[in-house]
């Protein structure tokens, strides 16, 4: 099952906002959020392809969830206006987003290139 973060636990296993202006990576391995909502189709078709890829890729990465419609704050920040959107969010270096539901090749492939992590 995948974490849903809320404001408070995005600041603690992500990014602490409040406290800092400059992007400093707060997890412990590379993470995804998912930036969905209930009512969204394209979310509900990639929602079992995130499922499946956190338990490949268990121990290697974190796949989190954020409700845009709870999280109005969290989404606002990363000015999220269409969605599914995901934030690829490596140990090292700025975060990058992606817009759709994208294939689990696709996003493999992002899990390689942006995050650095690879099932080898």
């Amino acid at each position: 099952m995948l974490e849903h973060l809320t404001k408070e636990t995005f600041k603690e296993k992500v990014f602490d906002f409040e406290a800092s202006k400059d992007w400093k990576f707060a997890g412990e391995r590379p993470c995804v959020i998912d930036f969905y909502a209930d009512w969204c189709g394209p979310c509900k078709a990639i929602a079992p392809v995130l499922e499946e890829l956190s338990k490949e890729y268990d121990g290697k990465l974190d796949i989190y969830k954020v409700d845009t419609e709870a999280e109005r704050e969290l989404s606002g920040m990363f000015g999220i206006q269409s969605i599914p959107s995901l934030l690829f969010v490596p140990s090292e270096g700025q975060p990058q987003m992606a817009q759709g539901a994208l294939p689990k090749e696709t996003l493999q492939k992002a899990f390689s290139d942006v995050l650095k992590v690879s099932l080898d």
